[in-house]
């Protein structure tokens, strides 16, 4: 039944950016669309209006010229931490998990109010096409209530009408030959493949793509919320034949280039039904790209994983590269052509911004920290973000935060605790370093000593953040539990058994 008991309910929308004045001066009544067409793992120079040249995206460069592009756009550095705060509009150390833990990935409680509840409370029909992992790592054959999946954590539990897709990533190694973990699908929460093959990983771009094509043809006549959330470019990469080999750019070029296809098949569907005035669709990524050691090929070849250049860092990082991802919002008529947003924002700006656009409120019982960027959206003259800080968290540790151009990077070990299996990422910083962003994007040089000031002030900005959201060794006044029992933070869970599994998977 999803949780129509959880209250609230109303209005949601997936999609951001710069808007022009004619987002209130639309004359039809009809509520918008909204479409989030989310890539996995692809990094912030993977795109061609982005700089990136591993593949021709010749739509999305395209929709950057007919919509906004964000280049400040944020999103948490791992896969299901991203997730969670796309459902919630909260930063995922604060959504409540099931039984109080906090896990890699998390699993997150059927009391927290997704997004999907609250568009399709408000009338919206909704649908998810792809990849889900906030409902348990999936790894068949555990019993542990941690390492399992919940079934009554799926999509169509958490507010949406119609699934299709995997329950978790596409596997932890680079190929998929010798790995024990094996996505399977599932429809409408029943089981269809228990074991993707190599051969179906090579279809599922194009196979999102004809189920999303399929749900907005179906639900054109009244409003609808799609979320389609793909599974490319994660390892184990796959690209249908139609790509494979054509890019230049390797199996990862191949991938890039199939969801530039997909892209354009999604709009071009919109047109085709009529609606693509009404549609605002954000295209974005969970994170920047996974580049470690173990995925190069034999003589150091890179062609299964992405760039996040010019950012400094990857995937599972608290450096621009992990977090910051690059960003297109296209909505014809209402949000400006050709235009470019340096104005920073979130994934977890989406509801209170699109609550306002649907006509409705966000939930008022619990503290969110998405803000409402509907300024930003109507591409007002002097609109700036309406953020006075933004955290960067691995996983559960505290490590960076950012006000307006400015980023402090807290001092650290490497490999420090509560960072779970993405500690072999993170090294030791020995002191606080200060960036500034609007001139040094790439994090290159620390002017901590010449800003004495705004290094005090952003370090009492963590301390309330440290305060109110948490850290790996303190509980946040503000975050969020629903069970009984004891409130433990992801440092007394220490679960070494899943650590030393997932790396050696990764190897």
């Amino acid at each position: 039944m999803g949780k129509l008991t959880k209250r609230l309910g109303l209005g949601f929308v997936v999609m951001l950016m710069c808007t022009s004045p004619a987002l209130a001066e639309r004359k039809d009544d009809r509520r918008p669309n909204f479409v989030v067409f989310l890539m996995d793992d692809i990094g912030y120079g993977d795109l061609g209006c982005f700089g990136g040249t591993r593949a021709k995206t010749p739509n999305f460069d395209r929709f950057a010229t007919q919509g906004t592009k964000f280049t400040d756009f944020y999103a948490h550095p791992v896969c299901g931490v991203t997730r969670a705060a796309l459902m919630t509009r909260s930063y995922a150390m604060r959504v409540a998990e099931v039984g109080n833990r906090k896990i890699g990935h998390p699993i997150l409680h059927p009391k927290e109010i997704t997004l999907a509840e609250i568009l399709r409370d408000a009338g919206y029909r909704t649908g998810i096409i792809g990849k889900w992992h906030i409902a348990g790592p999936d790894l068949q054959g555990r019993k542990h209530p941690f390492l399992r999946l919940h079934p009554d954590l799926l999509p169509n539990h958490q507010g949406f009408d119609y699934w299709f897709g995997m329950p978790t990533h596409n596997g932890f190694t680079r190929t998929i030959e010798g790995s024990k973990h094996r996505t399977r699908l599932m429809r409408q929460g029943k089981q269809v493949d228990d074991f993707v093959d190599q051969k179906e990983m090579d279809q599922l771009t194009t196979r999102f793509t004809d189920e999303a094509n399929q749900f907005i043809a179906k639900n054109k006549a009244k409003p609808f919320f799609l979320f389609l959330s793909h599974s490319m470019g994660h390892v184990v990469l796959g690209a249908s034949e139609k790509f494979r080999g054509k890019s230049g750019g390797g199996l990862y070029g191949d991938a890039i280039a199939e969801l530039d296809w997909s892209a354009g098949k999604i709009v071009e569907t919109l047109q085709e039904a009529g609606i693509d005035e009404q549609t605002l669709v954000i295209f974005t990524s969970d994170n920047g790209p996974w580049i470690e050691k173990q995925l190069k090929g034999k003589g150091g070849n890179d062609t299964h994983y992405g760039t996040a250049k010019p950012l400094r860092g990857a995937k599972m990082m608290t450096w621009e590269g992990g977090s910051r991802v690059p960003t297109i919002v296209r909505w014809p008529r209402s949000v400006p052509a050709g235009k470019v947003c340096r104005e920073p924002a979130t994934i977890m700006d989406l509801l209170p911004t699109f609550a306002k656009l649907a006509n409705t409120k966000p939930p008022a019982d619990r503290t969110i920290d998405g803000r409402d960027i509907a300024p930003l959206l109507r591409g007002e003259p002097n609109a700036k973000s309406p953020h006075e800080a933004i955290y960067y968290y691995a996983f559960t540790r505290l490590q960076a935060v950012r006000s307006g151009k400015w980023k402090l990077v807290a001092a650290r070990p490497a490999r420090p605790p509560g960072t779970s299996w993405s500690s072999r990422m993170i090294e030791a910083v020995k002191q606080p370093q200060l960036y500034n962003l609007e001139t040094d994007v790439g994090e290159t040089t620390n002017v901590a000593d010449k800003h004495p000031e705004t290094v005090e002030r952003l370090t009492q900005l963590m301390e309330n953040a440290r305060d109110d959201i948490g850290d790996y060794n303190r509980l946040g006044k503000g975050a969020r539990f629903f069970d009984e029992g004891p409130r433990r933070p992801a440092s007394l869970l220490k679960p070494k058994k899943v650590h030393k599994r997932t790396q050696k998977n990764a190897t």
